[in-house]
Formats: structure tokens, sequence, C-alpha cells
């Protein structure tokens, strides 16, 4: 048995929750994952997992041998990453998960710098607008928008966003121009953003001279994908609020006109985000910095 593998596919499958993600974020068979655990536990002489056909569960006796155990793998990671540190070439697979329209205008036209500067990370990009399990997913860190809400996770704010309120010179034509946020709720259409979690409809949210307001009423198109709620904004199917930085190329061609401009809300967090008990590795942490570096001035655009 090679134990130091076994153990890491038992670590592997108590984060993950189950055998079958386990074994593909292992990129290895079901079969082999479910033989090494085994025989890990002939090993030990212990159960560490209890299987039924719906669930694995972790006995008492894995729960201690994962704390104890995921100690030694972090510092044989510290060891590695020390070396890697001292020649300056940080490599392996990173995986991140990010928002549709975060990765198309923001994220994905700044890669080739990342990549130019460490030729040695395989990135795994994950791109969708929903909330992923950073645990169970295998995932490294997330870069998401808006507040946060779980204390078991480290962020680290990357930048703000401004939030943009328009519709197409057509719509316009046809509906009137809003003077102020109340006028959205008599006869204009929306497209709203439908969380992807609860499916409820985002309100669309104004500042000015520090009174906040949000307008909540009916919308004639709910769509839960930035890149499409854009898309139907821009087909004229009613007033969207989203960011600016998507919003560069329609705006300065006038296929997307800005309407309530002095009730801009005040500007949208980016955070990074990974596991606070998992080891940050020497290629997350040169993303992270890389991040810091480039985000703020490309989110706030």
């Amino acid at each position: 048995m090679d134990q130091l593998l076994a153990i890491r596919a038992f670590a592997r499958v108590v984060e993950a929750g189950n055998f079958t993600r386990a074994a593909d974020s292992l990129e290895m068979p079901n079969a082999t994952l479910s033989k090494l655990v085994q025989e890990l536990e002939a090993h030990l002489g212990v159960r560490l997992l209890q299987r039924t056909t719906r669930r694995v569960t972790v006995t008492p006796e894995g729960r201690d041998y994962y704390e104890k155990t995921t100690r030694i793998l972090r510092d044989l990671e510290d060891v590695d990453g020390s070396f890697n540190a001292a020649r300056g070439t940080p490599g392996g697979q990173l995986r991140v998960d990010i928002g549709g329209s975060t990765a198309k205008d923001v994220l994905i036209p700044a890669l080739p710098d990342f990549l130019a500067r460490y030729p040695d990370i395989r990135l795994d990009l994950g791109v969708a607008d929903r909330a992923v399990d950073l645990i169970s997913d295998n995932v490294d860190c997330v870069i998401r928008g808006g507040p946060l809400d779980s204390s078991s996770l480290i962020a680290r704010r990357i930048g703000s966003a401004t939030l943009i309120t328009c519709a197409t010179p057509e719509y316009l034509k046809t509906f009137g121009t809003p003077a102020y946020p109340e006028e959205l709720k008599n006869g204009h259409r929306l497209v709203s953003y439908l969380s992807p979690q609860t499916g409820r409809a985002f309100p669309l949210r104004f500042e000015r001279d520090g009174e906040k307001t949000e307008i909540k009423v009916a919308h004639r198109i709910g769509i839960n994908e930035s890149n499409a709620h854009l898309a139907a904004g821009m087909a004229g199917l009613g007033i969207i609020q989203t960011f600016s930085y998507s919003l560069g190329a329609a705006l300065q061609a006038g296929t997307l006109v800005e309407i309530l401009r002095p009730w801009r809300p005040e500007p949208y967090p980016f955070h990074v985000v990974y596991p606070q008990n998992r080891h940050v590795t020497h290629r997350l942490r040169v993303f992270i910095d890389w991040l810091l570096e480039i985000f703020p001035q490309r989110v706030g655009k």
C-alpha cells in the first residue's frame, strides 16, 4: 500500500462527502479510490468511514485520523512549497471558480500576463454564476461579488465595481426615460438578475446623498446568468442594472444608455475567498497577490 496516497485519498473522501466526487478530483477511478481506503482501514485495524448506498459518514476514529493526518499533509505541502518558493517557480494545478461576466470581461483578458509570469501553473476555471463548496468541490479559491455569509472562509477584498442602470435607446423612446427610481414602478419593464442560489430577483439598488433606495417590482423576465442578463438588456427587453466593466463597449457605441446616473449605488465589493482550514499553496499565494495587483483597476472600469 502507498500509505501517503491512501491518506490523501481518504482525506478527499472526507472533504468531498462521497467517493465519486473525491475520485473525480483526484483523477482516479472510483474503484481505485475505494481500494486505497479499504487498504488504509485494514492497515490501521479500524473503520474510518461508514458507507451506505446513499451516503458516506466519517466514524469518530476516522474524524480523529483525518484531523491528525491533514496536519501531516499540510507540513509536506509546506516543505514542497518552500523549495518551489526558493526557486521562484510555483507550479501545479490551480482551481478557481468565478462568475460568468467577471470571467469574460475582467479575469480572462488579464490571464496572459499571469500565465507568462508563472508558466508552470495549470489553471482550471469553473465559470458559473453559482456558489460552490470549496471543500467538496476541491476548489482552491473563488472570486465573487457582494456580501459574504460564511465565517469558515477567508476573504480578501480585491476591488469594487460600479453598478449602472441602463436600457436601449429604442426602449427609452417607447417607454420614456425615468427621472427618479420610483418611476420604475410605473409601467416600466425590468430584466431582473435572479440569484442562482434562491431563484429570487435581486432588487435594483440606488443611492443619492447617503439615502439608499431599493426598487422591488415584478419583472418581465428574470435571468440567473450575468452574460445572458446583459444580452437581454441589449435586446431591448427592458431596463437592467449590471456592472460597468461589462458595459463599456455598449455604452460607448450607444447600444445601451445609462439612466438614473445621480442615483448610482455605492461600489459593489469583490473578494477572493478560500477555506481557512486548507493550506495556502505557493501557487495560490502568487495568484492572490496577482489579483490584488491587477483586479482593482479592471473591475472598476
